[in-house]
């Protein structure tokens, strides 16, 4: 794209689970960046905390990578980054951005240091290698919510040197949430304000107050959360038994929730018999759980609707 000026954004946080919105803010910016700005969005990272941040019910960083992976798994250009999970402790925003400013910047310049090649390894950092093709700079903006803007006004929560880097030096693409008011507390900091240049206030119009923390109670009350949380996600998490999901009456909900007209084609191919599928799913049947126990019960064909009626 002549005359843009490459961009990755990477957004940090819990991602515990990882819901639908927060793969929703990659894509509301991007669209906003490419119509407003002269960004070109070259990919996006979505970085989970280290399990020592300390969140009261953050399960482990190796099931909130996983969950991440198969949340991207349908995304082109979002990724996951696991560096900030390998180190010995909880990481600085400012730190994981530089980390990965770096790590970029030695992409697009050519002279990839063995750290670097020893990540690759593991495919980690596979999405960096379609960034070499070209010496344009390439820089990378943390995305994240109102209420991380917000969060600079706590007293004690950020250190004012970091606030001056993150917004100063990197900058930030804010998708608001309904309520805020983000222009209010860039106003109120006279930080926020000298590098409001370097703040994109995104507006999501199709307002969606997913958030981890309902999912969460939702899947603690055995409430379905279809539609909130992609679908694998959901099996890994009821796989796993995470987020106090081991609770008989929620294992029951999400079976009976996955019913298949046919095996799929995974447990198809395995062989497996199309009355309980290896993947979770049920053919038809009623299903109950009593510990690791699975019974089906064949529920009597539905009868034969009446015909229509059309008025005139």
């Amino acid at each position: 794209m002549t005359g843009s000026q490459r961009v990755v954004l990477l957004a940090c946080g819990s991602f515990n689970p990882p819901t639908n919105m927060h793969l929703r803010m990659f894509e509301i910016a991007r669209d906003f960046l490419h119509r407003t700005t002269n960004y070109h969005v070259v990919a996006g990272l979505m970085s989970p905390v280290h399990d020592k941040y300390g969140k009261e019910g953050l399960v482990n960083a190796t099931d909130r990578v996983q969950m991440l992976r198969l949340a991207l798994n349908s995304s082109a250009w979002v990724h996951v980054s696991e560096w900030e999970t390998h180190q010995d402790d909880w990481t600085p925003t400012r730190e994981v951005l530089q980390y990965h400013q770096e790590l970029i910047d030695s992409m697009v310049n050519g002279n990839v240091d063995p750290t670097v090649k020893r990540q690759r390894v593991d495919g980690s950092t596979a999405w960096l290698t379609h960034l070499s093709g070209s010496t344009d700079a390439v820089t990378i903006k943390l995305l994240c919510g109102a209420d991380l803007l917000e969060s600079f006004a706590r007293p004690g929560l950020w250190k004012d040197e970091d606030i001056e880097a993150l917004v100063g030096k990197f900058g930030l693409v804010v998708i608001t949430r309904e309520g805020s008011n983000p222009y209010k507390f860039i106003y109120e900091s006279d930080v926020l304000t000298r590098h409001q240049r370097n703040i994109h206030i995104v507006t999501e119009w199709i307002t969606n107050e997913i958030s981890s923390t309902k999912v969460r109670r939702a899947l603690r009350r055995g409430d379905s959360v279809k539609y909130l949380v992609q679908d694998s996600v959901i099996d890994y998490i009821y796989k796993n038994a995470l987020f106090d999901t081991h609770n008989k009456q929620a294992r029951r909900l999400h079976v009976l929730g996955k019913e298949f007209m046919g095996p799929c084609g995974m447990c198809e191919a395995a062989g497996t018999p199309s009355r309980v599928h290896a993947c979770g799913g049920v053919n038809r049947d009623a299903v109950s759980i009593d510990a690791a126990t699975v019974t089906t019960t064949t529920l009597p064909p539905s009868p034969t609707p009446p015909p229509s009626t059309v008025v005139t």
